[in-house]
């Protein structure tokens, strides 16, 4: 018989029973990575509209735009200016090479090599930029991985004039985002602690440790670092107090009598002050600040030791940091932290957190 009846088929239903760590919530898989987060159209707009305006301006100021590549080998990444950002750099093989590359943490260093190996020009050069960068951890606890970075660089020129122009510069961005008036700056000048290192001949090793303890203004480490070197009174007496030298224009005699043997971190010194007055020209006065009482938290292995800056404000207003800092308003201590400039700035300014303690 052509063709051949065909044999009877029976269906048998199978219920399979995955593992529960196999099963996945379907909200579970929309999921993002922590400190990393997704722009929705309302704020996508506005965070465009702004980089548009402030490209435009730099544009305007003699600027160049610049894009760094996403990745790069990270011997080149990680190089000059970029060494402090080994931990916070993402790492992944190159499938071509096989040679070890990096996402970039930050674009500056890039920038910088992109004047010095690519540009090699032998006048000042102005370059801006505007992408997103990726970090490997958050600068601060629930900060976003993600920064949206927008900056501008001078290379080749060095002195108050080009210190003057990227602050003037800095103020305009503010203004283009609606937050001239909330804009606390803090100045200060490395080559005043360059100098005192110079006097105390420090080696590589003590000079970087010492930078560090700086960095984390570490009272108690920096006097007993301090004790352990065998250095000239007058210059261990400067990198005492030179940490906690912060506040108005008074602040200015204070350190000319602490640095009044080291001519060089006078003449720095005196450059400061020049940049502040002319600052203070161009409607950047300095504002009534007051460091408070410094006090230290003991955890089960470690101290932290926390010195609070009160800064007096004539209106209060949304805090935006770009790191090292943490602003929290005194109406609402729970309120903490601010992250990424461009990202963060547009929403503090509408929200409803207020800011006046740093």
């Amino acid at each position: 018989m052509w063709p051949p009846p065909l044999p009877a088929l029976r269906w048998t239903p199978v219920s399979i029973e995955y593992p529960r760590d196999r099963k996945m919530n379907q909200e579970e898989q929309w999921l993002l990575p922590d400190g990393v987060e997704e722009v929705l159209p309302e704020r996508a707009r506005a965070i465009e509209q702004l980089r548009r305006r402030a490209l435009d301006l730099y544009q305007s100021w003699g600027y160049e735009l610049v894009y760094p590549p996403l990745i790069e080998f990270l011997e080149s990444l990680l190089n000059g200016a970029g060494r402090d950002l080994e931990r916070d750099t993402f790492k992944i093989t190159d499938q071509l090479s096989g040679r070890l590359m990096g996402v970039r943490a930050d674009m500056t260093p890039q920038v910088a090599r992109i004047d010095a190996h690519s540009l090699r020009r032998n006048a000042p050069t102005r370059l801006c930029y505007c992408s997103t960068a990726l970090r490997a951890r958050p600068t601060q606890v629930g900060g976003t991985r993600l920064p949206y970075q927008l900056g501008v660089e001078l290379f080749g020129h060095a002195g108050g004039d080009s210190d003057l122009e990227v602050i003037l510069l800095m103020g305009e961005t503010l203004a283009l985002a609606g937050a001239n008036d909330k804009v606390v700056l803090d100045l200060g000048h490395v080559g005043i602690f360059r100098a005192l290192v110079d006097a105390c001949d420090l080696d590589a090793a003590a000079q970087a440790r010492l930078e560090d303890i700086y960095l984390r203004k570490a009272r108690t480490e920096l006097t007993r670092f301090l004790d352990g070197q065998a250095l000239p009174e007058a210059a261990a007496r400067a990198l005492a107090a030179l940490p906690f030298l912060d506040g108005d224009t008074g602040v200015f005699a204070q350190a000319r009598g602490l640095l009044a043997d080291f001519p060089d971190a006078t003449k720095a010194l005196a450059d400061l002050e020049r940049l502040v007055s002319v600052l203070a020209e161009r409607g950047l006065d300095a504002r009534d600040q007051e460091a408070l009482t410094p006090f230290r938290h003991t955890f089960s292995h470690f101290h932290l030791d926390i010195e609070p800056l009160l800064i007096r404000v004539d209106t209060t207003g949304a805090g935006v940091q770009d790191a090292g800092g943490r602003w929290i308003s005194p109406a609402d201590p729970g309120e903490l932290g601010l992250a990424a400039p461009v990202k963060k700035l547009l929403e503090q300014l509408h929200g409803p957190r207020q800011a006046g303690l740093l």
